[in-house]
């Protein structure tokens, strides 16, 4: 059994005990343990965790590195496309005014050409219209000639008498003799 009071002296005694270690006081060793739990903790945890952001730093700096380069290289894409579509554009005007230019002189020739038919076709129709009026000219000549040698006829008929052409009969044998 035991004694209330030695339950008190040992109790001191164990206070006195729990306090030093080796000598030590308690709160030293306390701090080294807390010490040496921060060395472990820097050792095992946070220079791979340093390691793993360092690593992880440099994947983002190169995959920034390559987006730069990316966006460079689509700038210069954009760029050569807007250069080529200026260049498309600045063909399509050429062709445009080309085009436009071609189509004036084409229209001047076909005026040209058409001016030229118009005057052919006028020269050819005069023509025509004269040869038409030059033989009905010469058609009315010959109806009036007809008409004439009809009119003279019907007037000889009946103005010249039997005499007059035993007369005209005499003077054209006499002629003919004469001319022979």
């Amino acid at each position: 059994m035991i004694v209330p009071g030695t339950l008190a002296l040992l109790a001191e005694e164990g206070a006195e005990h729990a306090e030093t270690v080796l000598g030590i006081p308690q709160w030293i060793w306390q701090l080294a343990n807390l010490v040496l739990f921060f060395a472990l903790l820097l050792y095992f945890v946070a220079r791979p965790i340093t390691e793993a952001f360092r690593k992880r730093q440099l994947d983002v700096e190169k995959r920034l590195a390559e987006a730069r380069d990316r966006r460079a290289e689509a700038a210069r894409f954009e760029a050569s496309i807007k250069e080529r579509m200026q260049r498309l554009e600045s063909e399509v005007e050429e062709i445009r005014r080309q085009g436009l230019a071609d189509g004036e002189t084409a229209r001047a020739e076909l005026d040209t050409l058409a001016k030229g038919e118009a005057e052919r076709i006028r020269k050819d129709s005069e023509e025509e219209i004269e040869r038409r009026v030059a033989a009905a000219k010469a058609e009315l000549r010959q109806e009036a000639t007809v008409l004439m040698a009809s009119a003279a006829e019907e007037i000889l008929t009946r103005e010249v008498t039997e005499e007059d052409r035993r007369r005209l009969l005499v003077d054209s044998v006499t002629r003919l003799k004469e001319a022979r």
